[in-house]
Formats: C-alpha cells, sequence, structure tokens
C-alpha cells in the first residue's frame, strides 16, 4: 500500500504520577486539587506495568499534573517522574513524558530517559489568559514556547500542538501554527502537531459546545500548507465521534491518530475506539492502520546510545511496524 494510504498510532499507556496540579484550566477534565490526589508509587507503577508486558504495548505516556517549579515538593515530584520512566525503560517499554512546562536542567535530565517529550502550545493569545487560563500560570504562551525552544536545543523529539474551540478566533490558531513551524525552522525537531479538539467533559466548569469536526478539517488543511512536511498532523479518533469526519481529516492531510491504549486520561469521557473497530473505519476507505514507536526515525541518532539500544530491540522484532 502506498505510504501515503498509511495511518499510523502508538500503542501506549499512560501513567499518571499524580493528578493534582496547581493550574485550574476551566476545561480541564484531569485535574485534582494539590494535597486531594496521591501520588503513584512505583511498586503500583512496577504492577501496572507488568500487566501489559507482551501485550504489544510500546509507548508509556508519563503524564503528570504539575507541582509548581518553586514548591518545596517539586524536587520529589520530578524524582518520581525519572524513577518512573527508569521503571518503564527497565521493563522494555518506551518513555514519553508530558509534564507541563519544565526547566531546563529538567528537560536535560529526562531527555536521558525519554525518546521523546511533549507539551501542547494549547494558543498562544494571551486574551485566554482572562478567561479559561485565567487560574493557570504555566499557560502563560511565553513558558511554552520557552519549552519547544529549550526541547530543540536539547534535541529532544517533541511533540506539541493546538487545543480547538476554547475561546480562539481562526487566526489565532493559524498564529500558533505558524510559531510551531518557525520553532521547527530553528531547531528541526517537532516530529508531530496534535490537533485536539475540545470535547466538553463532566469535570469541567467551561461552558462551550465541542469543536465542530468539520472545521477541524478545515484546520487540517491550513496546517498543511504551514507546517513542514517532516511534521505529522495528529488526531484523536475518540473525539471525532462521525467516521466520516474522521475520514475527512485523513484526507485533509492528518496521517497519525496518536497513543491508543486502555483510556484516555485527559479525556476520560471519551474511551478509545478499540483497535479492530479503528482498523475497520479506516480499511473500509482504503487506509491502512498501521503501529510506529514514540520516536520518528529521523530522530534515532539523538538519541542517548542506550536509548537506541532499546529502539533498536523494538525495530528487529517487529517487522509490522512503519518505524
Amino acid at each position: 500500500m502506498p505510504l501515503s494510504r498509511i495511518v499510523t498510532y502508538s500503542p501506549a499507556y499512560t501513567l499518571v504520577p499524580t493528578y493534582e496540579c496547581f493550574n485550574n484550566c476551566s476545561y480541564c477534565n484531569f485535574r485534582t486539587a494539590p494535597g486531594q490526589s496521591p501520588w503513584l508509587g512505583l511498586a503500583e507503577a512496577r504492577q501496572q506495568l507488568k500487566t501489559i508486558q507482551g501485550q504489544g504495548v510500546c509507548e508509556i505516556l508519563i503524564l503528570s499534573g504539575e507541582v509548581h517549579p518553586r514548591s518545596s515538593r517539586r524536587e520529589a515530584w520530578f524524582e518520581k517522574i525519572y524513577e518512573i520512566c527508569q521503571l518503564a525503560l527497565s521493563l522494555g517499554f518506551l518513555p514519553h513524558t508530558n509534564a507541563g512546562p519544565l526547566s531546563f536542567q529538567e528537560m536535560q535530565q529526562l531527555k536521558k530517559v525519554n525518546v521523546s517529550m511533549g507539551l501542547m502550545l494549547e494558543q498562544l493569545t494571551p486574551k485566554l489568559l482572562e478567561t479559561v487560563h485565567r487560574h493557570a500560570p504555566s499557560k502563560v504562551p511565553e513558558l511554552r514556547l520557552q519549552q519547544l525552544e529549550w526541547a530543540g536545543e536539547l534535541k529532544i523529539p517533541f511533540t506539541t500542538g493546538l487545543l480547538l474551540g476554547i475561546g480562539e478566533t481562526p487566526s489565532d490558531r493559524i498564529e500558533t501554527l505558524e510559531a510551531i513551524a518557525q520553532i521547527h525552522h530553528r531547531w528541526g525537531h517537532i516530529q508531530e502537531v496534535i490537533l485536539q479538539p475540545h470535547s466538553r467533559g463532566q469535570q469541567q466548569s467551561f461552558d462551550a459546545p465541542a469543536f465542530d469536526a468539520y472545521q477541524l478539517r478545515d484546520l487540517i488543511v491550513k496546517a498543511r500548507e504551514i507546517l513542514p512536511d517532516a511534521i505529522a498532523i495528529q488526531i484523536p479518533p475518540n473525539l471525532i465521534p462521525d467516521p466520516n469526519a474522521l475520514l475527512d481529516c485523513l484526507a485533509a492531510g492528518a496521517t497519525d491518530v496518536g497513543g491508543i491504549g486502555p483510556k484516555d486520561e485527559v479525556n476520560p469521557d471519551y474511551p478509545h475506539l478499540k483497535l479492530q473497530k479503528l482498523r475497520e473505519i479506516l480499511e473500509a476507505a482504503g487506509w491502512e492502520l498501521k503501529p510506529r514507536l514514540p520516536v520518528y526515525p529521523q530522530y534515532y541518532e539523538w538519541l542517548t546510545s542506550q536509548l537506541q539500544q532499546y529502539v533498536k530491540k523494538y525495530l528487529n522484532r517487529d517487522r509490522e511496524r512503519v518505524f
């Protein structure tokens, strides 16, 4: 099948070091207040990972709520994330961490135990700091842009993206896409851009409808014009309930459907489609769904020699993957 008719996904499992977060975004369905959620212990993390060994999972997404950078608990929080990454590697998985804005030194450390990392830009317009991000200090656009710059400087393969339908305008979306393209032109490190439609959940206070999937199709066309060809456009199929809309998004230029696992921790009200069901939808329209690693081939040489060995093990034993 021609590569242009292949849609990729990452067989993934999510570990959450903590749900607590000092931000309080009004659209969030993930967060608990600081002190309200116990942190994930290493023994429990090990037990969870042991249960998925041999099931085809390669990516462990370490997705964490944020402890304030000046908190006395920040060091312990960071050590917890680092140790979970080490544990995942020791059990044969490939970690990808998304834990909010990090310091340069924190990113430098996590590069040693992650094959890729991520942080959503969401939207760069500062007006959201007066609305959905009014109680979210780490959503200041400059902080998140700095993270992308540091990732490039450190040669960390990186995923970023936009959250759509949270009060931004169409021109705001274009501005954010253009900023991502500019940063990638400087460093060449962005693997994927996620276009994530807002989907209303039970926990959020933000009162707005779900982002229109057909608007998403049109934005994908524009994103494909703005972003370099090397950057994959990723869409979450569980947030696009109409199969025809999903297929329209692929025809418009999306090529990846992200990590597929037991639970979408960010959108818990929207379970991932079963792989077989997703495959049937795609194959009926002439698309082939293929697994991939959480690091793209052009970035293998950026990894430490130890991480390269972990990647090679996957490549050698699973010829069904695209990469």
